[in-house]
């Protein structure tokens, strides 16, 4: 008589596969040819894309009625505000909004160009000699440790940079520099955007130079990483022919890792563009104002989010939310439209794409 261990055994004998023999045959020969392995790529290639789309169509169905509503006088109006809460809400073109109710993203779109403008002319050059000096002029002990610190600053919250920023660089720069710039600056049309009142420290000048400081250490360890690819026979080469180290520098080092170069001065932008709470503390939180000077208060996109986005919740209606979406979105559009130009850019100087991915 059968036992019962024995009819529970499977019928292929102690060690057969639990997977019918057509699935395990698959399986197997998936392996082999590394077709799993292919698909499981492709797969996790696609989720930043298909995150980023996703992002998009939410952010696009949020502030469609706003975008309605609001039109193009989104973009040139200077006024942000949610109306009277405690006024009847009302409905104009089937969107129904608080009475009063005006949003205008023009100082945030300048203010956001601007601070990121200052923090990419102040940066990128400072990033660059900072690459080349630690790959190039350092002790390799020395390097590695300037290279942490770097690294380390890289790291830092930036709600430590802003209050820094907001509490002791600020004031610093309203009471020892800024004057000295702006009695000195000679008065023509180009140079008079530095001339005038200079304020208490909290403005777009402020706010760029904390965005430098966030940015530079994106940039120059990147750059490092990258120079430290160079292949050491062409730089040689240029010194045996008479180059200096500056000309070698110009005219091998950093054409050599151009493309590379570039994408992380896009790197750095995006984190520019995107910057929130250090900009929030040392930008004067000015909502609808465009400075007149490069030391006058302003705002950005990230920074009004973050300012009124509690507000905004207190609205019933819930437009100044889809307002706000749609002020995100615009954020959006700008960063592709950064990182598009940035790839035609390398795609025309070296020929090739940025270093992650083939591109357009």
């Amino acid at each position: 008589m059968t036992s019962s261990a024995s009819m529970l055994k499977p019928a292929g004998g102690a060690g057969a596969s639990p997977l019918p023999p057509r699935v395990s045959d698959w399986l197997r020969a998936s392996l082999r040819d590394g077709s799993v392995i292919r698909w499981t790529g492709a797969a996790g290639a696609l989720i930043p894309v298909a995150a980023l789309v996703f992002i998009l169509i939410i952010l696009g169905v949020k502030a469609w009625p706003a975008i309605g509503y609001n039109g193009w006088g989104f973009f040139t109006g200077r006024v942000w505000s949610i109306g009277n809460l405690y006024g009847n809400p009302t409905s104009s073109g089937g969107v129904e909004h608080l009475p009063g109710a005006q949003f205008g993203a023009l100082p945030s779109i300048i203010g956001t160009l601007g601070s990121s403008a200052i923090a990419l002319v102040v940066a990128v050059p400072v990033s660059l000699g900072t690459a080349l000096v630690i790959v190039e002029r350092l002790p390799r002990g020395l390097s590695s440790i300037v290279g942490a610190f770097l690294e380390l600053l890289a790291g830092l919250p930036s709600v430590v940079i802003g209050l820094w920023g907001g509490v002791t660089f600020g004031p610093f720069i309203a009471r020892d520099v800024t004057p000295f710039i702006a009695r000195n600056m000679p008065n023509v049309p180009v140079l008079n955007y530095f001339r005038g009142e200079v304020g208490n420290g909290q403005g777009m000048l402020t706010s760029g130079l904390v965005l430098a400081l966030m940015v530079t250490p994106i940039i120059a360890a990147t750059t490092r990483d990258l120079i430290r690819q160079v292949p050491i026979l062409p730089r040689e080469g240029a010194i045996a022919l008479g180059m200096s180290e500056f000309e070698t520098a110009r005219k091998v080092t950093l054409p050599w890792v151009g493309g590379g170069v570039i994408g992380a001065v896009v790197l750095g932008l995006g984190r520019a563009l995107g910057e929130t709470m250090a900009v929030a503390m040392t930008c004067g939180a000015a909502l609808g104002s465009v400075p007149t000077n490069i030391y006058g208060t302003m705002t950005t996109i990230a920074a009004t989010v973050v300012q009124t986005v509690d507000g905004a919740f207190q609205d019933g209606t819930g437009f100044a939310l889809r307002s706000l979406a749609e002020l995100c979105l615009v954020l959006m559009v700008i960063t592709l439209a950064t990182n598009i130009l940035a790839r035609l850019l390398v795609r025309r100087v070296s020929g090739t794409a940025l270093p992650v991915g083939r591109g357009l």
